[in-house]
């Protein structure tokens, strides 16, 4: 029987896929959105005819298209469309950046957007007075880059109602001057006050929110992503009602897992809402494209605004222990109850579990769930892992649990050296990140981004995960570097290893015979001119199912 020719042919390279130790001279063949071959040159030539696409990797790199394990598009997109600081570089130019948007938006009451950065500003905290200076009239609420903080004006916080009587939330904190009125800064669950009083956005400008962000992700190589905060938003809407939106108009092309989110405030009474969503994405019979069978519990804040739970206290800026040890926002009883009951239920669990207490308690809550219901097939995972202790470390593999590490953040940056390091015990500054120790221990691995936290570039973060710097530097002691790993295990768990944690691990994310054809075309071999190279290696084309969705083919 006469095989079928190829449709494309990738060739004049090398490839990569997980398993492989480095790249080899070898490039794939596709076939109805299959990969149909993987080998030499001659032999894809041998199964091409005159129709068949022929794309020249010009000395470049064929691998996988990237899952990204842990990002916020539908978000993050729609910060790009309103009051984007994420390109700002000192507390000025967020400052003129928010007057530029207001002038350019009369009509709109609210000025909100994100992604300003906590270091450009004194002790992390900018000022309601900065921005009254300029707009003293339209409330402003903007997300930090990290979004477990907002700045606001004095106009947001009248029209909220907080006052120097407002007392603070069980699950945040109000900043707040001597006297005690607020400063400006509102953080984590003190930001429900803010969003409580917001305009909801448009429906219209969420979806084009999902759109640039899927744009934005295909530039990078990645063709599938877990969304870690999915349900109904304050001032977004019901984010799953975008997906729903996206995919029933042919706009959702990406492989998305929609992680459920748990309210905090409710019990396990949520569970039946969850699995009711759950059916209702499982109904559309669209599960190459849309799943919602994972659930995102939040276990703790962040470092820098000293909301991550640690075990030791944090320090005061002259370096003495003092009685706040960071926050977690269900106790251990509660966690343990909620993960025994969703993993009954059959849901993959994604924990933010960022401070090493937050971990362990991550870590009792999935092993109770083990204990009671078995080792059953769930894709349970703990995301960002800042600090974790040594006895933590071998309980990922035993447990089946996966490591989702955000490698770029395995670099020391001006929020680490002058918002975290200082009012942290020096052994949990040592525990930082332990990518290797994970990896070496057995823990399975996947990547992710936190977009839009930090960049989606999974070529910047892998390049952080092999060298533990960024592009120009060298290796800053504080964050151990014996801790980087190989890039061929980076390359891994931002392919495969994420693509299995996003539930499409048997369709996508590695090279091989009867996967789907996502493909990404770098152009260069970082195996051959070593890590450092990425960065200056670009992604040129990104293909999903066989058909290019970034990039360009002669």
């Amino acid at each position: 029987m006469t095989v079928p020719a190829f449709d494309v042919v990738f060739v004049g390279g090398s490839a990569f896929t997980a398993g492989w130790e480095d790249s080899r001279p070898w490039g794939v063949g596709v076939r109805d959105g299959r990969i149909a071959a993987v080998g030499s040159e001659d032999r894809l030539r041998a199964d091409a005819d005159g129709a068949t696409r022929v794309v020249d990797l010009a000395g470049g790199l064929l691998v996988p298209a990237f899952h990204d394990a842990h990002a916020h598009p539908v978000t993050g997109g729609v910060e790009l469309l309103q009051c984007d600081l994420s390109g700002a570089a000192t507390a000025e130019e967020c400052l003129s950046l928010i007057a530029a948007y207001a002038a350019a938006h009369p009509d709109e009451e609210w000025i909100v957007g994100g992604g300003w950065t906590m270091s450009h500003f004194p002790g992390g905290l900018p000022a309601a007075a900065a921005i009254d200076r300029i707009l003293p009239d339209r409330p402003v609420a903007l997300q930090n880059r990290d979004h477990h903080g907002m700045w606001v004006n004095g106009e947001a916080l009248r029209r909220a109602g907080v006052t120097p009587a407002t007392p603070d939330p069980a699950d945040g904190r109000i900043e707040r001057h001597v006297d005690g009125s607020p400063s400006g800064v509102l953080h984590e669950g003190a930001m429900r006050l803010i969003e409580a009083v917001i305009p909801e956005t448009r429906p219209e400008l969420v979806l084009a929110g999902l759109r640039r962000a899927q744009a934005e992700f295909f530039a990078q190589g990645i063709v599938g992503w877990a969304d870690a905060w999915v349900g109904r938003m304050p001032g977004v809407g019901d984010i799953l009602d975008t997906y729903v939106a996206a995919l029933e108009q042919g706009v959702l092309r990406a492989r998305v897992t929609a992680a459920l989110w748990w309210e905090r405030s409710r019990g396990i009474e949520q569970l039946a809402d969850l699995a009711a969503q759950r059916e209702r994405i499982a109904a559309l019979g669209r599960s190459e494209v849309l799943r919602a069978d994972a659930i995102k519990i939040m276990v703790d804040g962040v470092a820098e605004n000293f909301t991550a739970a640690m075990s030791r206290p944090y320090l005061d800026g002259c370096g003495h222990p003092t009685t706040n040890a960071g926050m977690t926002f269900l106790a251990p009883a509660a966690l343990a109850e909620a993960a025994i009951a969703a993993d009954a239920a059959g849901f993959h669990l994604h924990f933010h579990a960022l401070g090493d207490r937050a971990v362990t308690l991550a870590l009792d809550a999935l092993e109770a769930a083990r204990a009671r219901n078995g080792h059953g097939p769930r894709r349970h995972q703990l995301a960002h892992l800042q600090v974790v202790q040594p006895d933590d470390v071998p309980r990922f593999a035993a447990l089946g649990v996966a490591a989702n590490l955000q490698m770029l953040w395995g670099a020391v940056d001006e929020q680490l050296a002058e918002l975290t390091f200082p009012f942290l015990e020096p052994e949990l500054v040592a525990r930082h990140y332990p990518f290797r120790d994970l990896r070496d221990a057995g823990a399975a691995l996947a990547a992710g981004s936190d977009w839009p936290v930090s960049t989606a570039d999974p070529l910047e973060a892998i390049r952080v995960g092999a060298t533990r710097a960024s592009a120009g530097a060298v290796a800053d002691p504080r964050l151990d570097p014996r801790q980087a790993i190989d890039l061929a295990s980076a390359f891994a768990a931002y392919t495969a290893g994420s693509a299995a944690i996003n539930g499409h691990g048997a369709q996508s994310g590695r090279l091989r015979v009867g996967m789907r054809a996502d493909l990404a075309v770098l152009d260069g071999d970082p195996f051959v001119l070593g890590a450092e190279s990425l960065d200056g290696i670009c992604v040129a084309q990104t293909w999903a199912d066989g058909a290019i969705v970034h990039g360009e083919v002669d």
